[in-house]
């Protein structure tokens, strides 16, 4: 009874004050614009807030950036977890690859610790590409290295390539994994993720609509020292800013939005990135890059371009070499090779003909008479091969 009466309340005593202290509240560090968007966040704050505790002091701008310019949708359903290991293992790749260290803070929050580029599925792809991607990247020195490897080897790696035929064009990762197969979109998203895994900025960029009004296109941007492109599972081994879309996005005009090129952008923007599949959506932050692609254009043109696609009795694209022959003459004036299924949908085979003037198109056995129309036109000639 004498220990109950004299050191019992003195050992109270002593914890009375530790058990308060563990009872204060842990202040939050994060700044007001934050907190706004934890409110709006509803009651997914509690993930929210373990993502922005979890992480070391010195990289919490990172994850008060994605909090900041998350879609709302995310604000509502993105786990801690998810924001954690892809902020902890985006920061490993800076550490760990040479360009690392050179690349600016707002385009490291941007384009390599974003975890989206659109509005595709939220995947946890950057653990299995970071996985995959570096080994390829081991001996590189610079990001257009890196892409260019990651290009020529990441989609024989997956088996994904690209084909007109697929569930949706704007699948995640995982998604096209699956499927085997992918829109330009798709691919492009892989080889933007693949590449903010080995941390290479990276962003989606296209246009709703070639100038000549034969649909969309997308492809991949990248930031060494300044933004480069390229086609995605379309690799050039003369290097980045080729492609065959160059010329046709030479020809975009930044003061039409059905005509323009834009890059796709997590960072809240003025603007928004077009998505020709949900073109109700405008929650995509983008930029209009058309200055980067367009070229100033000839008031006229001497020429007609001639498009060409090769199918066979299916309708399949046949990839196979093509002649075109003025009339009378017995020497090709042009010769080419069409596209196959594995080309993108908008790749064609493209001649500039002579205006009002009559060819023959070859291919194999097959013959076809045209007549081009006048100057500064352009027309599609669909050839069935018969032969084998």
């Amino acid at each position: 009874m004498f220990i109950q009466r004299h050191v019992l309340p003195g050992l109270l005593a002593l914890c009375g004050p530790m058990l308060a202290v563990a009872a204060e509240p842990v202040k939050p560090w994060w700044p007001a614009a934050v907190e706004k968007r934890l409110v709006s966040a509803g009651e997914n704050r509690a993930q929210l807030e373990k993502a922005l505790n979890g992480i070391p002091n010195d990289q919490r701008k990172g994850m008060q950036f994605l909090i900041e310019n998350m879609p709302d949708a995310d604000l509502a359903a993105i786990k801690g977890d998810f924001l954690i290991l892809n902020h902890e293992l985006a920061y490993k790749a800076r550490q760990e690859t040479p360009w690392g260290k050179d690349i600016p803070e707002d385009v490291f929050f941007n384009n390599v610790l974003a975890y989206a580029n659109v509005d595709e599925k939220r995947d946890p792809w950057r653990k299995e590409f970071y996985d995959m991607c570096m080994p390829m990247v081991k001996s590189c020195k610079t990001p257009s290295e890196a892409v260019m490897k990651l290009n020529s080897e990441l989609f024989k790696t997956l088996k994904l390539k690209y084909a007109p035929q697929r569930r949706s064009p704007n699948l995640s990762p995982k998604e096209s994994i699956a499927q085997g197969t992918a829109s330009c979109t798709g691919l492009s998203i892989v080889l933007s993720d693949a590449c903010r895994a080995v941390c290479i900025p990276a962003r989606l960029a296209g246009t709703p609509n070639w100038f000549d009004n034969r649909g969309n296109h997308t492809w991949v941007e990248i930031w060494d020292k300044d933004w480069h492109f390229t086609g995605a599972c379309e690799p050039d081994p003369k290097g980045l800013d080729r492609g065959w879309f160059v010329g046709d996005a030479a020809k975009a005009d930044k003061d039409s939005p059905e005509h323009s090129i834009y890059a796709a952008s997590f960072r809240k923007t003025d603007s928004h990135y077009p998505l020709v599949w949900a073109r109700t959506n405008k929650g995509i932050p983008g930029e209009n890059v058309t200055d980067r692609y367009a070229k100033s254009r000839p008031a006229t043109t001497e020429t007609v371009r001639v498009s060409i696609r090769v199918i066979d009795q299916g309708k399949k694209r046949i990839a196979t070499a093509v002649a075109v022959t003025a009339a009378g003459e017995t020497k090709p004036a042009f010769e080419g090779t069409s596209r196959g299924e594995n080309a993108d949908l908008n790749d064609l085979l493209h001649f500039d003909l002579a205006p009002e003037k009559e060819y023959v198109v070859k291919i194999g056995q097959t013959s076809q008479p045209i007549k081009t129309g006048k100057a500064g036109t352009q027309q599609l000639v669909e050839i069935l091969k018969t032969d084998k």
